[in-house]
């Protein structure tokens, strides 16, 4: 039997937080930035647009906090347990975030995914600039994550399993063979094969493969 890839969304499914408001507090600014996330996931606003807004917030910030606010981000209950059944079985597990790759290190330990993907904050002269460096991580680009991952990895699509919460991660759920709508917005549970509305990753374990 092949191995099997199963992609997950990091705010608000590998991890309770959603860490840009996290990131937008540190400047004052987490109620406006969360209001905006807020839509964005809903699908009421284009997700690259609504971050490079989001994104704005953070200039002038120290480089600082993001080693502050990696270390405060929360695994979800179940997340370690359900990546540590993927490998058991075989399996690859993935997180691509619409979030920024400077917080996932902490992360990554504690829950043990292997391969991830996500934005970059741009930092120059040690503060954030308020810019995200390179093309940003938005629906299609979660999507071909999927995709390029499961080629690599010689994984069929009919094999893959993308777990999110927010419209963003249509494209990939829209792709994989399973698509799991995890504590989702309306949109997402909609056009998800499975929704689960318990905060416990390992609640998913029987699904896999």
């Amino acid at each position: 039997m092949s191995r099997f890839l199963v992609v997950f969304d990091v705010d608000s499914t590998l991890i309770e937080d959603e860490a840009i408001e996290l990131l937008a507090e540190r400047a004052g600014k987490r109620d406006e930035v969360a209001a905006v996330t807020e839509r964005a996931m809903r699908g009421e606003l284009d997700f690259a647009e609504s971050l490079i807004e989001r994104v704005a917030t953070l200039k002038g910030l120290p480089e600082t906090v993001l080693a502050e606010v990696s270390n405060q981000l929360r695994p979800t209950r179940g997340a370690a347990q359900l990546v540590s059944a993927i490998h058991e079985r075989g399996g690859v597990a993935a997180a691509v975030s619409g979030g920024f790759i400077q917080l996932l290190g902490p992360v990554k330990k504690a829950i043990g995914f292997h391969l991830e993907r996500a934005n970059t904050l741009e930092v120059v002269n040690g503060h954030l600039t308020g810019k995200v460096l390179g093309a940003i991580i938005d629906r299609e680009a979660k999507a071909e994550s999927l995709q390029s991952w499961a080629h690599e990895l010689e994984v069929p699509l009919a094999r893959t399993i993308a777990v999110g919460d927010g419209a963003n991660d249509l494209g990939m759920m829209a792709i994989a063979g399973l698509s799991v709508a995890f504590c989702a917005k309306p949109v997402v549970r909609e056009k998800a094969k499975i929704a689960l509305n318990e905060r416990d990753l390992s609640k998913l374990i029987p699904l896999l493969p």
